[in-house]
């Protein structure tokens, strides 16, 4: 299957994080990284909390007038182009369309897939591929929306690759008609100034019923 985190993480996908499973004094099971950091295996992070309800109702910008559908599934993207450039993925990339918001760090993309997967199997893959290059991913909020009238999941996670800490944002959705990932990205330390704008990318996409 094609689901990833970033376009970031397809470019670093062939480097290999090593790690040893050992069980501590205690009998708790642990990973340890060759990177020097661990984490228990038996006791996932936010990931695995219950994940709340937001009930505000998120809609589309006004600003959004330029409409990018799908091929694979039934939806649509809403962009605004004085903001956003996009491009397509070509035959066989996990990204349908890539985004860059224009003379910035600020990313998105579009992963699409016929196939329908739970909610909760979504997620755990979405962290599980995050986690493969990034040890240190954490989810560090996460909650149903609904979306123009969808109801899908909201995900923030951080984590760091080479040194370099990231943060992805992103709304998670599967139907019988198939499977969305749709994911904006920038560096944590220009996470405040792009949050709004990366938000506003996202809440523009629609599903088609």
């Amino acid at each position: 299957m094609k689901f990833i985190v970033t376009s970031l993480l397809i470019l670093l996908s062939t480097i290999c994080f090593a790690q040893i499973t050992a069980v501590t004094s205690n009998g708790d099971e642990v990973v340890l990284y060759d990177n020097g950091t661990w984490k228990y295996t038996n006791k996932e992070e936010a990931q695995s909390d219950p994940v709340v309800e937001n009930k505000t109702q998120f809609v589309k910008s006004k600003d959004a007038s330029f409409p990018l559908k799908s091929k694979t599934v039934n939806a649509i993207i809403n962009i605004d182009p004085k903001k956003w450039t996009f491009k397509k993925g070509e035959d066989g990339a996990a990204a349908e369309y890539q985004l860059q918001m224009k003379a910035s760090d600020a990313y998105g993309m579009l992963i699409t897939e016929r196939i329908e997967i739970p909610i909760e199997s979504l997620k755990k893959i979405a962290f599980d591929n995050a986690k493969n290059v990034a040890p240190d991913i954490a989810v560090i909020k996460q909650e149903y929306r609904t979306v123009n009238g969808t109801k899908v999941l909201f995900m923030q996670m951080n984590g760091t690759i080479q040194g370099i800490k990231f943060s992805y944002l992103g709304y998670y959705y599967s139907s019988p008609a198939g499977t969305v990932q749709f994911l904006t990205y920038t560096s944590q330390n220009l996470l405040l100034d792009y949050e709004p704008e990366l938000m506003a990318l996202l809440n523009g996409i629609e599903f088609i019923k």
